[in-house]
């Protein structure tokens, strides 16, 4: 069976680039032959024998909306090339305007524009505008996309249930297939405190993501720590054009805040933190959860995240409300009064997150991926 996957990015590194690398992975690995139509490529897909890659640039266009416009309009004229060739046509969301056959949803956006944490419902501005107007063109060009395709795929439960109630996707077609995570990369002990500069004696909560908006929530985290004694918060994320560094100024806390800036080695960070912190305000799934938990890192995070759905109390603490300050507060004071408690729950975490490697998940793809060429191969039988 030759499988086109038609994608931005197909790499390590990326949330979405990473689940792609791994079910073309698993494909070459059962004898599929694979065609890629992307951007950007892992060096050792490039290379294989069985991979064809027929790269598509989105150009050097002003703004995203223009540049996934120019890479949808290019992606559909390959497709239409090579169609004969093909027996299975996969995609992400909106990236071509062909018919496709597996569309994989990773986030949905009818839900992030009705969600009241929508920058244009934050503030007005040009910025928020801008968001707007892209959010609104992709739900109608995703909605279309999925309409055109037989089977979807969603992320999580939550996403699933987003493309039922904001994108109108019937649940009879949409399968769960939840991310992987490197079992190897994260895992408990993969560095010390003194690689990293910490101090032994210090309890350190971690925050990663994108700190120049406000929906990962990094501001309810600070509020938090004003509350909270003796607790050290490590952020990963880049501060250009951030507003949080003066923010842990006016509350009082650089002291106990570092800002780590963008790093490459999330696994070393994870792995010697005493809590992962991540109460997001929209998250489809947050694959930086089941890194921590792999890392064996125990997890506080709102419960808007896909990846809750893992969540036992054994190793995770769960927000109903993300930016309920005083339940965030409480859920880190417990843990940081409880050495123990923690050590345990690392424990759990990491065994919870052996449930969930990447070649599991790429498995139920690729079994997903067959059963749908074996009902397009079918003839359709008249009523």
């Amino acid at each position: 069976m030759k499988i086109c996957f038609v994608t931005h990015k197909v790499k390590k590194g990326d949330g979405q680039g990473r689940v792609n690398y791994e079910v073309i992975l698993e494909a070459l690995r059962q004898g599929h032959e694979v065609m890629i139509i992307a951007s950007e490529l892992s060096e050792d897909l490039a290379k294989h024998p069985k991979v064809e890659w027929r790269k598509v640039s989105a150009g050097r266009l002003p703004t995203e909306l223009l540049r996934n416009q120019l890479f949808a309009v290019r992606t559909t004229f390959e497709l239409l090339l090579r169609k004969r060739q093909l027996d299975l046509v996969v995609v992400n969301g909106f990236v071509t305007y062909a018919k496709s056959d597996i569309n994989c949803i990773h986030f949905v956006h009818s839900a992030w524009l009705a969600s009241r944490y929508h920058p244009y419902r934050e503030r007005k501005s040009f910025s928020s505008l801008y968001q707007w107007i892209y959010t609104g063109l992709n739900r109608y060009l995703e909605q279309n996309a999925m309409k055109r395709t037989s089977v979807v795929v969603a992320v999580s439960d939550r996403v699933r249930q987003e493309l039922i109630q904001d994108a109108g996707v019937g649940g009879e077609r949409i399968a769960v297939i939840r991310n992987g995570v490197d079992l190897q990369e994260f895992h408990p002990n993969r560095a010390t405190r003194a690689d990293l500069q910490l101090d032994e004696d210090k309890l350190y909560a971690l925050f990663a993501g994108d700190i120049k908006s406000s929906r990962k929530n990094l501001d309810t985290v600070m509020k938090a720590l004003s509350h909270v004694q003796d607790v050290h918060l490590l952020v990963v994320g880049d501060t250009t054009g951030s507003p949080y560094p003066k923010m842990a100024a006016e509350l009082g806390i650089t002291g106990r805040v570092r800002f780590l800036g963008y790093r490459t080695n999330m696994a070393d960070w994870m792995s010697v933190s005493d809590m992962f912190v991540y109460p997001s305000r929209y998250e489809p799934f947050a694959l930086v959860l089941l890194e921590a938990m792999a890392a064996g890192t125990p997890v506080i995070a709102s419960r808007i995240c896909g990846a809750s759905e893992l969540f036992t109390d054994k190793f995770a603490i769960g927000i109903d409300d993300p930016d309920n300050t005083e339940a965030l507060t409480d859920a880190i004071r417990s843990l940081a009064t409880d050495r123990e408690r923690l050590n345990m729950m690392g424990a759990d975490a990491r065994n919870a997150a052996l449930r969930h490697s990447w070649s599991k998940m790429a498995e139920q793809y690729v079994r997903l991926l067959e059963e749908a060429a074996v009902r397009k191969s079918m003839p359709l039988v008249e009523p």
